[in-house]
């Protein structure tokens, strides 16, 4: 509280009195402070009296550094009541308490200081008034000025004020009576209680805080040689570090606390102090899971922006593309080839009933131009119709009107949703019977295209489907059923052609529709097309065995690769796994 009450004494060195003291040596420091100044205004102290001990407030003022969370300063006066000048919420400007002391009148009555004693301590000092909580540990400072002896007793409510953490001083002028000073004062007395002879010699108030109470601020003159942080306290100063670091042996520099040096914290890969205290963290390839300490292998595929066609593989640090049966992977690592060898006469019938819903319509067409995507669209390979079917049926393009894949996946985006009921078998029929004619752009039967049909649904058919399901399939359209959400089983089964394990895919949502390509891909693509003029040779030919037998012999040494590559796998987790123990 030195420091504090030191800064009391440097702004009275700042006033225009006519002794003017001047300060050598170091700087005094203080901090945040509650300061509550008890002044005298009773009648006998007389008026020009009261200036001088109203100019000697406003010296105080210009050097505390007043602010919310720095000195928060209040005035009360009294006589034979007490009145708050201005309590310690009121200002946080050293010109609005100016003011406030400018306009203070004296009561002029008697001279209650218990009475004042006890209002500071149940009201100035209060939080309501603009005091701290206690739990902030900020000195709570009162500074009494009287010139008499009290009307009334001071040693037991003082005492009280003392007990609840208010450290009194007691400035007694020219009148005042020792033994009450005492009375009032904080331990050690020598250190609290002031007396001086008469109103126009309150600067020795001054002097003698600064031959009593100023601490040298050591932490000011910047030769502590504190790495962090410098500490005052009474006559001296201690270093203190940073959280997270730890004094050295020299009581000035710090270093960085080893927390891992007391275990691994049970972190699955590494231990890492940090000043916040340990951290786990996982080996490159590895991410580590919400628990903080177990790690797992990171998925590149789902992580980044992996851009395979069909299919991410994630192997450690990196990851590969894979190409379903039947397709190569080309030369960019990501893309499959497309069905360039093979003719196909594709109709798409989407189902457009109102239980698809606007957003998921658009899934549904987004996932009708993924599988474009792998098409060889042209008027000599493959060549796409689409049709939506919910109460009635529309054909939204013939097979026979794009001849690319980009004016084909524009047109899907074009189509505009119908809603309404489920009309599958109705659709089925319109298939039959027009979608592949050649009047709407299917190739004559003598060049034996194959024509496939993919039907796509969210529901239950509200009309029968089994007659024309069975003729599709007699007019040798191959029939794929892709269902969503509420689809029947049955009735997909039913749709589709033989085997239907080939032929019907399922998604729960909408949203998963994606992994259905795996399997489309490969069924629709035909590993070897069929054109006009394309002689079928018999298997049990010469040409059509040497053929077979090296299809066989690449595909064992595709797999004795893989197996070499998974065997590479278990070795190394095997590895990691013996290390850890």
């Amino acid at each position: 509280m030195r420091g504090l009450l030191c800064w009391l004494m440097l702004l009275l060195l700042l006033q225009p009195w006519e002794t003017q003291l001047q300060l050598t040596g170091p700087r005094c420091h203080t901090g945040p402070l509650d300061l509550v100044f008890v002044i005298d205004s009773s009648r006998s102290v007389r008026p020009f009296e009261f200036e001088t001990m109203r100019q000697f407030l406003m010296g105080l003022l210009p050097g505390l550094n007043v602010g919310p969370n720095a000195t928060r300063v209040g005035v009360i006066q009294y006589s034979s009541q007490v009145q708050s000048v201005f309590p310690l919420r009121a200002f946080s400007r050293r010109e609005d308490m100016e003011r406030a002391i400018r306009d203070l009148v004296p009561l002029a009555q008697g001279t209650m200081t218990g009475l004042a004693i006890q209002y500071a301590m149940n009201v100035a000092f209060s939080v309501a008034e603009g005091a701290r909580p206690p739990e902030e540990r900020v000195p709570r400072v009162a500074v009494i000025v009287t010139d008499g002896r009290p009307q009334d007793r001071v040693a037991e409510v003082a005492a009280q004020a003392r007990a609840r953490g208010i450290e009194i001083y007691a400035v007694g002028v020219q009148r005042a009576d020792v033994g009450s000073l005492r009375a009032m004062a904080s331990p050690p007395l020598d250190e609290h209680v002031f007396l001086v002879e008469s109103f126009d010699l309150i600067q020795e108030f001054g002097l003698q805080f600064q031959s009593r109470l100023c601490a040298i601020d050591l932490c000011a003159e910047g030769t502590h040689g504190c790495e962090h942080h410098c500490v005052n306290s009474p006559g001296s100063y201690f270093c203190r570090c940073q959280v997270g670091f730890v004094l050295q042996q020299d009581q000035r520099s710090c270093r960085a606390i080893d927390y891992c040096s007391f275990g691994n914290h049970s972190c699955q890969h590494e231990c890492v102090s940090t000043p916040g205290g340990p951290r786990c963290h996982c080996r490159e390839g590895h991410d580590l899971q919400p628990d903080g300490r177990s790690c797992q292998v990171r998925d590149l595929c789902n992580g980044v922006d992996h851009g395979c066609e069909f299919q991410c593989v994630s192997e450690g640090l990196s990851y590969r593309c894979l190409c379903p049966e039947g397709r190569q992977l080309q030369a960019d690592g990501k893309s499959c080839n497309r069905c360039r060898e093979g003719h196909v006469d594709l109709v798409l019938l989407v189902d457009g009933s109102k239980s698809v819903r606007p957003q998921n319509f658009e899934l549904v067409k987004r996932f009708v131009n993924q599988i474009v995507d792998f098409l060889d669209v042209s008027p000599e390979g493959t060549r796409v119709g689409l049709v939506q079917f919910s109460s009635r049926v529309r054909t939204e393009f013939p097979l026979g009107r794009y001849g690319t894949a980009a004016e084909v996946k524009q047109a899907v985006l074009a189509v505009e949703y119908m809603e309404r009921g489920t009309m599958t078998g109705l659709a089925l029929r319109h298939m039959v019977e027009h979608s592949f004619s050649e009047a709407q752009g299917a190739r004559p039967r003598a060049l034996n295209v194959p024509r496939v049909g993919l039907v796509f649904t969210d529901g239950r058919s509200q009309d029968d489907i089994s007659v024309w399901a069975a003729r599709a399939k007699e007019e040798g359209i191959v029939v794929y059923a892709v269902g969503v959400g509420k689809a029947v089983e049955a009735e997909l089964r039913e749709i589709a052609s033989e085997p239907a394990e080939l032929h019907v895919s399922y998604a729960p949502d909408f949203g998963t529709m994606t992994h259905l390509l795996e399997n489309l891909r490969g069924s629709i693509c035909p590993e070897e097309g069929i054109s006009a003029g394309t002689e079928l040779r018999s298997p049990c030919e010469c040409e059509s065995l040497v053929e077979f037998q090296g299809r066989t012999l690449g595909a064992l040494e595709s797999l004795t690769l893989n197996l070499a590559q998974l065997t590479a796998r278990l070795e190394d987790l095997e590895n990691q796994l013996a290390n850890q123990k």
